[in-house]
């Protein structure tokens, strides 16, 4: 993953406390008018500037290409924001999991939580050098979950929520990954006894081999 900061003049705009909340970044294309858009979260904060957390592919897509070759003083447009989506910290216990298009929306939860929480984090990474350290509570554990080929085994976060203990009281469970693995695990959460709904965040931010335009059809499409 790689962080790239934005600041500037047009930052005086952008609200305050917006860690964690999604914008639109706009890239330019050659020869079009409109620019492609794409969704990311707003990983950190301060009065001048916001860090965004980019995903390095292989395949050099256009956002991760565009972060890559970045320099200061490079300009992008930014959307937003839309609004944040945390756990509830008033919860007994915390489930959070999630992919690499997650883990700053994760970060950012975690850093939010009571010192005293307890619970599990589950999140899947390409490689063991994309694990980071997080700012967590001693009694909340994460499980760091590697796989070269994400997306393609939709059920590896499954199987790993499976094997963790359901614990006593309210939970509040946040979840967001590839979109295979997201309806799998709503379906396991939605036959959880002791889970209400409201205490169930759920969200595909990808989908395994289609773009993010295509993504947005099929995700509208399962609510």
């Amino acid at each position: 993953m790689l962080r790239v900061t934005l600041g500037g003049d047009g930052i005086h705009s952008f609200p305050a406390d917006q860690e964690s909340a999604y914008v639109k970044l706009m890239f330019p294309r050659d020869g079009e008018q409109r620019p492609l858009m794409r969704t990311y979260t707003v990983r950190a904060q301060r009065s001048d500037e916001i860090d965004i957390d980019f995903v390095i592919h292989e395949d050099g897509g256009p956002a991760s290409t565009w972060a890559v070759n970045a320099e200061i003083g490079a300009h992008i447009m930014v959307g937003g924001p839309g609004p944040k989506k945390l756990v509830d910290t008033e919860a007994d216990w915390f489930l959070i999991i999630g992919d690499m298009t997650a883990l700053p929306a994760i970060s950012v939860n975690l850093e939010q939580l009571p010192s005293d929480a307890k619970g599990h984090v589950v999140i899947e990474v390409i490689s063991e050098a994309d694990i980071q350290p997080l700012k967590t509570p001693a009694n909340l554990d994460v499980h760091w979950l590697v796989n070269p080929h994400p997306g393609a085994d939709s059920n590896l976060l499954l199987n790993k929520v499976r094997d963790l203990p359901w614990l006593q009281g309210r939970p509040s469970v946040w979840c967001a990954c590839e979109l295979n693995s997201m309806r799998q695990l709503r379906d396991h959460f939605r036959a959880q006894e002791g889970l209400e709904k409201s205490d169930l965040y759920i969200s595909s931010y990808w989908k395994l081999g289609v773009s993010e335009d295509e993504h947005k059809v099929l995700k509208a499409a399962l609510n």
